[in-house]
């Protein structure tokens, strides 16, 4: 049996037989079989005698073995540096060869050993044995070790596990220490017994002769005179020892060479990773620009840049005109510092706003008759806001790929003007004129299709040939055309392509064609040829040559695109695939009928069109663009294109013209619709994108939870509450505490709060012991809006109070009752049952660490958002969201991070101390994911804390190595504050503000005429207490007030003027911090109003459950003038006597009863109290609901969509087909896409019944199988008491019978779910796509080629079913058989497993079977 199918049968059953194990050696690695002792026990005394000296002896011997290093020492004395130079290198070349051997347990754990060897008697034991040892071992065949051997007889000296014996070069070391003769004539013959015993063979080492023929000294000199001593070979071996050394060194094993390339990229430890992360350039910079790393713009380019920026942002600007040279300057500027001094957007923001604000200064007309009124007024207005910061920054990057291919295309131009002599002044006009990467492609097409022989002759002159194209391939026809006579049919048409869209764009004089003098046709006949021999074919082939050199004119594309911009209308046809799966309640309904959409009109819903894409490629609809005006776009063409002739050759030649047009207006139209469609896709996506960072930035700017009387920006201490998905009235409430360093330092469960007085008083002694600031509570269903009524209630009830705090209006004392919470859980149910949490805490369970998110994002929601990394894209920031690529929207919602991070700072020493702080430094400025880590490394490196801005950069005298580079250290400075210890004299108080290093002076400036200290004051001061002293005396004396009086307009005009800087805003921010260093700039921690809570704790919009909706609801209370029922989300409805039955004189029990499932139409829906009016009233229920439609006539196809509606009634007629209601909870009125999208948000294993299509007498079943993979199981009804009724007998694919819906659900679909959760949980399940399985397979086989493996993974186009992947080696392909999940059991192969062990034994087993089929049959 191979060793792979051995490793593949053996492999688990040695996991989990323990009867079978063998024992392991820990001291030399081998195993022992359990019979070893049973082999003792036969063995006699007098062996195990022997054993003794043996072992004794083998001591001894192992003592020579070991060379002193004192003993090195002294020789490395004598010797001179040549022989101590080959003496170390046999030494290492020895180590080397030690460390390269592998022993058994290495080949095991590679798996290039299968079979157990016999356990072998003791390596000593065999020095002394000799040959006779040979005989007792088996036979074992000759390797390459010993192929190479140059002595056969001799034993080798055979330790896996021991060094190799160095005894035999006693000999060479003779010499170099005198003899020391023994005194004791006994010792002197146990050491040469010694000797004669450890030297198994007379080797000698590094070309030493050793004296083996019993020469004398005088012979030997004499052979060494006649053969030399082979010291002038030596030079050979010392080049390939040295050669080997080299080698040796460049296989240093790295990180690529342990790890897959996905592992190490994922972790970001690629060498491309280190990098970016050593190289000093802010991180994001990197990223954005490594395509265009090569580029250098400059000059009348980068002039260039700044116009095309400003160009694009300044028509959503908004501002008066007289700003527009004002707000060009100001792009060029922060362009400059972005690409030329590599400052990032918080920096440019932070530091350079005056550079972002247009200052008006003006003449005060007070000033004349009032001398103390100011004599300027300065009208500041905002050119560039933060926003606008990042839209440069990305149109940096869309203009960097601009200027590429352009430069492209240029150099093309160039090879064709220089090596085939082309001259066309349209190349070079267009491609200068250029601005969109539309227009680019225009001109690349335009190229290839007019110069296609020419730049094939350029690419064979350079060497470069492509594939070879097939003859008749397009650009070939062409190509042949234009070499025939038919080429003059295309001139005579009277006016060039170029020439005639330069007519259309009114460029230049107008040029009218000229008729040629001989009808159309008359002149086809002229022109035929051996190609073309029928003047029809000369038509047809002129025809289309001028229409595709039309089609490709970049400027009548310029034409087309410009009329489909301005007057372009979209409109949706629904597909037929589209006509059934979308109904009234799918997305795209809103879509389904919508026409004629103008493009500003959806640049206002960018939402809407990106549906409309997104239906397109589903197959539901087609998006149609056409022109309003097409007739008169037309007409307008068509007269740029005639003759001005009136004759009958002039009209036959215009025929012949409008017969072109039509040709290219289809080629045209269609690649025209198609760029403008995606063109206006990517805006939308733009828009979105800045809809969704919006958001994001709101929830963002939130300081921590101010209780009353505290400052903003105070973390409070919070405790926490849950019932997760529980009833808090019988279901444990879990709480946890965390203090104000977001340290957890108490938790636990509470019982009914409501009701159960102990758990009450329970829970007032956790509110006096540690004594919260808030109480913090959310949870997962609407039960626990239950729980926090029970909280407010408690809290009251037992004047639970809040610390006290001084009242702004009476400045008295006083406290108010401690505030419940109701905490947005977004964050938390992400974190929850995350491997972080799990690392955080993993004693802890889920609905505990939900309670610890929870209460941090009261505390810090940023530090909370900041933790979750890339998932943050799993939040929901506007509907539409799924819509957009989720790299682009992950970038976006990084900058929003950026923005807050910075303008909140982030303490240095806490983020090296804290991994939870930590989170936040990859928003730095300058720094990203990878550099953070460096910075947290090097930190650690030079002890483990900061003490100043500046020993970021390198300390070299307090031994400090540089955290980061000066470029990075510029960016990242001023947002890495350092708490200011005033007790120290060393500590920079500006560390701890918003303050740039480079202002620091302006700083100290305003502190020291704040304090009105002259400058041999501050002279004194500074040289007494250091440069920070000046900024410490204004602390400490407590007169930071004062720089209010400072007046900082002659600051800023003295710097401008004497140093061309402009800081008047720099100033300002310089004054606030020196009042209040990194003031709290957040807004206010953001309650959740009642329709979000309603929201977060139902999963119900406005749009999702409204007034008006008929749903089915499940009554649980029925009395005579009322009944209570339970809506899906969990709210409670409440129905009255007359909303039942029109009939006065029925009871309400006469119609309905307990725990009936009935369909009821919303009356009012009070989502403050989660009550819901309802209605069972026929009447009622014949209206259906019917959603806003503010589309008019000319905006909505009412008449398709009215025919459509009575095509499908009238198919349901045919089909018999009529809506069921079932009296089971899990039942819904859905269709299979609805069911998928409702179990979509539900977990694995969930289930909805619903109607079949296949009749009244079938129902379907779908359940989740996982996220996306649904089965729906066609159950038929038997015995069924009236057409409506649930059959008394369901039975599933013949094969399975169940009495109700719930036998059916319990033991067939739950049972199916228990398999799948068993499956998906067992160690050999690989998540991810069957490719993701094979990739890792084939890595695996690549990295262990004796190995086989096997996985499982699920199949997601048959529901149900799973693949079982396996390779049996390197070499063999990767296989796969399916296995089918069936209740209570796994199927294979039409062979049924009950768990997982006899389901990887069975296909063991199989495999096995088969492997041996294939053998027998090959014999």
């Amino acid at each position: 049996m191979s060793n792979s199918m051995r490793d593949l049968i053996v492999g688990e059953a040695e996991l989990d037989d323990d009867e079978d194990d063998e024992s392991f050696d820990e001291e030399t690695g081998e195993t022992r079989e359990r019979s070893r002792k049973q082999s003792r026990e036969m063995d006699d005394s007098s062996e195990e005698e022997d054993d003794d000296d043996d072992e004794e002896e083998a001591r001894k011997i192992r003592e020579g073995f070991i060379v002193d290093e004192d003993e090195d020492e002294d020789e490395d004395q004598v010797e001179d540096e040549d022989e101590r130079r080959k003496r170390r290198k046999r030494k290492r070349r020895q180590e080397r060869d030690v460390e390269e051997q592998l022993d058994e347990e290495d080949l095991d754990l590679i798996g290039e050993l299968w079979e157990r060897k016999e356990p072998s008697q003791s390596k000593f034991k065999r020095l002394k044995q000799g040959h006779r040892d040979d005989d007792v071992r088996p036979n074992k065949t000759r390797g390459l070790d010993d192929m190479f051997d140059d002595e056969d007889d001799e034993p080798a000296d055979d330790r896996p596990y021991a060094r190799p014996s160095h005894r035999a070069a006693a000999e060479e070391f003779d010499d170099f220490i005198e003899d020391d003769f023994p005194e004791d004539e006994d010792e002197r013959m146990r050491q040469m017994e010694d000797m004669e015993v450890a030297r198994p063979r007379d080797r000698g080492i590094a070309g030493r002769i050793v004296d083996r023929a019993g020469l004398d000294k005088d012979a030997l000199e004499d052979m060494e005179a006649i053969f030399g001593n082979g010291e002038d070979y030596q030079w050979a071996l010392d080049e390939e020892e040295e050669e080997e050394e080299r080698q040796r060194e460049e296989q240093t094993l790295e990180l690529k060479d342990v790890f897959e390339p996905s592992q190490l990229a994922e972790k970001l430890l690629t060498d491309e990773d280190n990098v970016i992360r050593f190289t000093d350039e802010p991180e994001r910079f990197q990223l954005d620009r490594k395509p265009f790393k090569h580029l250098n713009i400059q000059g009348e380019q980068f002039k260039e840049e700044i116009q095309w920026i400003a160009d694009l942002m300044w028509p959503k600007k908004q501002l008066s005109g007289d700003l527009h040279a004002p707000f060009q300057k100001a792009v060029g500027k922060v362009l400059e510092y972005f690409v030329l001094e590599d400052l990032e957007v918080p920096y440019v923001f932070q530091h350079r706003k005056d550079y972002l604000i247009h200052a008006r200064k003006t003449r005060n007309p007070e000033h004349r008759d009032d001398p103390e009124a100011p004599e300027y007024i300065v009208n500041a207005e905002k050119l560039l806001t933060q926003d606008d910061l990042w839209r440069i920054l990305e149109l940096d990057i869309k203009y960097r790929s601009l200027f590429e291919k352009r430069s492209t295309l240029e150099r093309t131009y160039d090879n064709l003007r220089q090596s085939a002599g082309v001259n066309d002044d349209m190349i070079p006009e267009m491609l200068s004129q250029a601005v969109t990467m539309e227009e680019l492609q225009d001109m690349q097409d335009y190229i290839n299709f007019q110069y296609a022989s020419q730049l094939k002759d350029i690419a064979v002159m350079n060497g470069v040939v492509k594939g070879a194209k097939r003859p008749n391939a397009k650009s070939s026809v062409f190509e042949r055309v234009r070499k025939s006579s038919v080429y003059k049919f295309v001139k005579a048409y009277g006016i060039p392509p170029d020439r005639l869209a330069q007519n259309a764009l009114r460029e230049g004089k107008k040029v009218i064609a000229d008729d040629e003098q001989s009808l159309p046709i008359d002149l086809a006949d002229s022109l035929t040829d051996s190609q073309f021999p029928t003047g029809d074919q000369v038509l047809s082939q002129a025809r289309f040559m001028y229409a595709e050199e039309l089609f490709m004119s970049p400027r009548m594309r310029k034409h087309f695109r410009q009329h489909f911009y301005m007057m372009g209308e979209i409109s949706c046809h629904r597909t037929d695939k589209g006509l059934r799966r979308i109904d009234d309640s799918h997305p795209y309904y809103e879509i389904k009928y919508l026409i004629n959409q103008t493009i500003p009109d959806l640049a206002r819903r960018p939402e809407l069109f990106l549906k409309m894409m997104k239906a397109e490629e589903e197959g539901f609809i087609e998006v149609k663009l056409r022109l309003q005006n097409e007739k008169e776009f037309r007409r307008q063409l068509q007269a740029e294109f005639a003759s001005d002739n009136y004759s009958e050759l002039a009209d036959a030649w215009n025929e012949e013209r409008q017969k072109v047009l039509d040709v290219a207006f289809a080629k045209l139209e269609r690649v025209i619709t198609k760029g403008v469609k995606d063109s206006l896709r990517t805006a939308c996506q733009e828009e979105l994108l800045k809809l969704c960072r919006e958001e994001y930035s709101k929830r963002l700017d939130q300081a921590p939870y101010k209780p009353k009387g505290m400052v903003l920006g105070t973390v409070p201490r919070v405790l926490a509450l849950s019932n997760g998905m529980g009833d808090p009235g019988r279901d444990p409430i879990f709480w946890a505490w965390v203090d104000e360093g977001g340290r957890v330092i108490e938790h636990g469960k509470f019982g009914n709060l409501a009701r159960d007085e102990a758990q009450r008083d329970a829970f007032v002694k956790l509110f006096e012991r540690r004594m919260p600031d808030v109480i913090g509570v959310s949870g997962f269903s609407t039960d626990t809006h239950r729980l926090v009524r029970d909280l407010e209630s408690l809290v009251n009830e037992k004047n639970l109070l809040g610390d006290e705090y001084d009242d702004p209006d009476t400045d008295e004392k006083r406290t108010d009752l401690l505030e419940v919470v109701v905490i947005n859980d977004e964050v938390a149910r992400l974190y929850k049952d995350s491997p972080r949490a799990q690392a955080d805490h993993p004693t802890l369970g889920s609905n505990t660490r939900y309670c610890i998110s929870l209460a941090r994002y009261l505390q810090n929601p940023m530090k909370e958002y900041a933790a979750l990394g890339k998932d943050v894209t799993s939040l929901l920031f506007n509907p539409c969201q799924h819509l957009l690529p989720q790299d682009k929207l992950l970038k976006h919602l990084e900058t929003s991070m950026v923005d807050m991070v910075n303008l909140c700072g982030v303490d240095i020493n806490e983020a090296v101390g804290d991994a939870y702080t930590s989170n936040l430094l990859p928003y730095v400025a300058g720094l990203g994911p990878r550099k953070a880590t460096s910075v947290i490394k090097a930190i650690n490196t030079n002890g483990g804390k900061v003490n100043s801005r500046d020993e970021l950069v390198g300390d070299p005298d307090n031994n400090k190595l540089p955290v980061v580079g000066p470029r990075v250290w510029n960016n990242c400075a001023s947002f890495l504050y350092i708490e200011y210890t005033s007790s120290n004299n060393d500590s920079e108080p500006l560390d701890n503000t918003r303050v740039h290093p480079e202002d620091y002076e302006l700083g100290r400036k305003m502190a020291a005429d704040a304090l009105e200290l002259d400058e041999e004051d501050v002279k004194a001061e500074t040289d007494e207490n250091g440069p920070g002293a000046i900024v410490r005396k204004l602390f400490r004396e407590g007169e930071q007030e004062k720089v209010n009086e400072l007046i900082l307009e002659e600051y800023a005009e003295q710097l401008e003027k004497n140093y061309n800087q402009r800081k008047r805003a720099t100033l300002e921010t310089i004054r606030a911090e020196l009042q209040a260093p990194y003031e709290e700039l957040r807004r206010n921690f953001n309650t959740l109003n009642a329709d979000q809570v309603f929201v977060m704790f139902t999963g119900e919009t406005k749009d999702s459950l409204a007034e008006g909706m008929i749903i089915p609801v499940n009554l649980r209370v029925v009395k005579d003038d009322f009944a209570i029922a339970k809506l899906d989300c969990g709210i409670e409805g409440r129905i009255e006597a007359h909303e039942v039955s029109h009939r006065s004189n029925m009871s309400i029990r006469d119609v309905i009863h307990v725990g009936q499932t009935v369909q009821a139409k919303i009356v009012d829906l009070n989502r403050k109290e989660f009550l819901a009016k309802l209605t069972l009233r026929e009447d009622a229920l014949r209206r259906p609901y019917k959603r806003h439609n503010d589309h008019d006539r000319g905006t909505w196809d009412f008449r398709l969509e009215d025919n459509d509606k009575d095509a499908l009634r009238e198919k349901d007629k045919v089909t018999g087909r009529t809506q069921r209601v079932i009296n089971h909870p899990l039942f819904k009125p859905f269709n299979s896409t609805q069911a998928e999208q409702f179990l979509g948000s539900q977990a694995q294993g969930d289930v909805v019944i619903r109607p079949s299509s296949k009749g009244n007498d079938h129902l379907t079943i779908t359940w989740k199988v996982a996220d996306g993979v649904y089965q729906h199981i066609d159950v038929l009804e038997l015995q069924k008491e009236t057409e409506f009724s649930v059959g008394k007998t369901l039975r599933i694919g013949g094969k399975y019978t169940y009495s109700d819906l719930d036998e059916l659900i319990v033991d067939h679909i739950k049972a199916m779910a228990k398999k799948v959760d068993e499956l998906m949980g067992h160690e050999k399940f690989k998540k991810g796509s069957v490719s993701d399985a094979e990739k890792w397979l084939a890595s695996y086989s690549d990295a262990n080629p004796n190995r086989s493996i096997y996985l499982f993974c699920i199949n997601p186009k048959r529901a149900g079913y799973f693949f079982l992947c396996f390779k049996a080696s390197k070499t063999s392909p990767i296989n796969m058989w399916e296995v089918k999940v069936v209740p209570h059991a796994f199927e294979m192969m039409k062979n049924q497993y009950p768990h997982m062990l006899a389901l990887c034994n069975g296909f063991k087993l199989r495999f096995n079977s088969e492997i041996s089929k294939l053998q027998q049959m090959r014999r």
